[in-house]
């Protein structure tokens, strides 16, 4: 996984509309309204509806991402009970449209996130999609693999093998942005002692390489009628070590409906869980913050208070390595 900052293609809703109008003539179909849906810091889609029909159009802000998410939606679709967006056709970008992008099926219903009502439903209720969402989710670490790494190049023989590396790398990039003033002393400090506990929080070896969804939070989650109805936006999806896909389940309002609790509760977790999960969490919003240059306060300052609170726990046997 490459760990450094992208370059973003800019797109301007005056511009996303010029390139649909270009696409349409090349699909050959109408164009009766485009509306924004969303978008983030690799990405924005747009939907797209015609006289008879509505789907939805990704345009890629990064480059070389494309191949990964096209096989992303492809595999998880094949072994997951819930519904992903299908892709509909891929388009390469060019002299014409810069970005990479393509169209897929527009999901039923509305991201759990933004579903403000759903956040105060009845606690039965919420443990109900918990249950659902984690079933679903287990279903994909089910899909086993021989090696570790991206579903595109999987070579790893261990976990290890390829997360100490990607975690260096980050590390070492934190430094530099911190000893350029881009990154606080809070957020290094956090990340310094949790890597002094780096050999006892990853003590205890993964077994299984597991199909992973990469970025399951409450905003890639949808719900229609208070229902589970769709996983959206895959992202680094991977044979990996299972537990890295619960820490994204403690960001946004996740906690409120348990998720990571009740994935754990219902499949079991390795000895140090809680301490991967906070140190994955953090590592990883430090990850996106050099990728794209944008630092998620509401996000980055609870990953830092948690991997403080874990690293306190863990004082006693970290003590030596936070001497040195």
């Amino acid at each position: 996984m490459k760990v450094e900052r992208i370059i973003p293609i800019k797109i301007t809703k005056r511009n996303a509309a010029k390139y649909i109008k270009i696409i349409a003539r090349e699909q050959g179909f109408d164009v009766a309204e485009i509306k924004l849906l969303g978008g983030g810091s690799f990405g924005m889609a747009y939907l797209v509806k015609t006289s008879n029909d509505e789907f939805v159009i990704k345009f890629l802000i990064a480059t070389d991402m494309l191949n990964s998410e096209i096989a992303s939606l492809d595999i998880l679709s094949k072994n997951c009970p819930i519904p992903f967006p299908k892709v509909l056709f891929v388009r390469k970008a060019d002299n014409d449209i810069p970005l990479d992008m393509y169209a897929m099926t527009k999901v039923v219903g509305k991201n759990a996130f933004t579903s403000f009502g759903f956040l105060l439903a009845s606690k039965k209720k919420r443990m109900q999609f918990a249950d659902e969402v984690t079933t679903a989710l287990h279903q994909i670490h089910e899909v086993k693999n021989d090696k570790y790494g991206s579903i595109l190049n999987a070579t790893y023989n261990t976990w290890l093998e390829y997360y100490r590396d990607f975690a260096i790398t980050i590390l070492e990039k934190a430094r530099e942005l911190h000893s350029n003033n881009q990154l606080s002393n809070k957020i290094m400090q956090a990340m310094e002692n949790a890597w002094a506990c780096f050999d006892i929080i990853f003590s205890e070896e993964v077994r299984d390489a597991c199909l992973i969804h990469g970025d399951l939070n409450l905003a890639n989650i949808f719900i229609d009628n208070g229902k589970l109805s769709a996983f959206i936006d895959p992202l680094n999806t991977m044979y990996a070590d299972r537990e890295y896909d619960l820490f994204q389940f403690n960001n946004l309002t996740g906690k409120r409906f348990k998720l990571s609790q009740t994935y754990i509760e219902k499949y079991g977790a390795s000895k140090y869980c809680k301490e991967k999960l906070a140190f994955y969490g953090l590592w990883n919003e430090v990850f996106c913050y050099i990728k794209s240059g944008v630092l998620v306060n509401v996000i980055m300052n609870p990953l830092v208070k948690n991997m403080n609170k874990v690293v306190k726990s863990l004082l006693p046997y970290c003590l030596p390595a936070l001497q040195d």
